[in-house]
């Protein structure tokens, strides 16, 4: 297999998954985004004899633009700039797990800060304000009183860029002290695990503990529908537990106790990080995404030959 990876920075991640490939005996060019040019009908970037290109971008735009224009092409490209558009702008990605019936925050958008208050008083406090794009948990606040809200809302619309004139509000939940991360291909996942802490946020980018979680039934069931709602690929999905009943001695994060009743998905990411699920579980994750590429190469060169073969009859 000759696979091409988009990057603006190597990073852990991305060192696993080229030692796997390199291990396995594929080709790999590694293509830096910031060094190409990517024009209407071709592109500095050495992708005409790929079988597949993995976007692993940092940088949101980056990611969004290159695979575009990837695709334009006709090269194959995961995640597709499909997936991507949905799961970068976080109000879309709400839409789509809604109109999915997959069990989500309520959430309201609006765009003056005065309709933006008053969506969280309707709300009430606390509740959260979030950047329509953004990760690690990054601008995001948990808003307890109307005086937060007011400087908080005042803030965002001095900011400047119009994306922060869109106001992401959402229900708080109260969650057992941690969410669930997903890493799951088309659906199945591959492995999965907690983020823990004392903090509301709870991502591994803020500090937040990590352990093994098995997936019962229902969780198993919302990641494949969430995937489908996006339009698959190689995903993260955060969920949390709802109907959590801890132990009294459970300790600070107060989650050894009954399991959830249910579970709301409250984001799926398309550029996921695995390294900490890596470290955390027994799953040779880097391995397994490997395994999923291969299959992906082989079903992007099969339309190839199809597409060819119809072309010459």
């Amino acid at each position: 297999m000759r696979v091409g990876v988009l990057y603006s920075r190597i990073r852990k991640d991305e060192k696993l998954l080229l030692g796997e490939l390199r291990e396995r005996g594929h080709e790999v060019a590694k293509i830096d985004v910031r060094e190409e040019r990517f024009g209407l009908e071709s592109t500095t970037a050495p992708v005409d004899d790929l079988d597949l290109v993995v976007d692993r971008c940092l940088s949101t735009s980056r990611s969004l633009y290159a695979a575009r224009f990837l695709d334009s092409y006709g090269v194959p490209v995961v995640n597709s700039p499909e997936t991507g558009d949905v799961c970068a702008d976080k109000a879309k990605n709400s839409l789509a797990l809604a109109e999915a019936d997959v069990p989500t925050p309520a959430t309201e958008v609006a765009f003056t800060k005065e309709a933006a208050l008053e969506a969280i008083e309707s709300f009430g406090y606390p509740c959260v304000l979030k950047p329509v794009t953004g990760s690690w948990g990054r601008l995001m606040a948990k808003i307890d009183s109307r005086n937060a809200a007011e400087a908080i809302l005042e803030h965002k619309e001095t900011l400047g860029h119009y994306e922060h004139k869109v106001f992401y509000v959402q229900e708080f939940v109260d969650k057992p002290g941690r969410d669930v991360r997903v890493l799951a291909v088309d659906g199945e996942p591959v492995a999965a695990m907690t983020r823990s802490s004392d903090h509301w946020l709870t991502n591994a980018a803020k500090g937040g503990e990590t352990a093994a979680f098995d997936l019962d039934e229902r969780a198993t069931e919302l990641v494949e529908k969430a995937s489908d709602a996006v339009g698959g690929g190689m995903l993260g999905v955060d969920l949390m537990e709802v109907g959590v009943e801890p132990e009294a001695d459970a300790g600070e994060t107060g989650v050894d106790g009954d399991g959830a009743d249910d579970y709301t998905v409250h984001e799926v990411n398309h550029t996921v990080e695995f390294k900490a699920l890596d470290a955390a579980t027994d799953v040779d994750v880097p391995a397994r995404v490997v395994d999923w590429l291969e299959t992906k190469a082989a079903a992007a060169a099969g339309e190839g030959a199809e597409e060819s073969t119809e072309a010459t009859t």
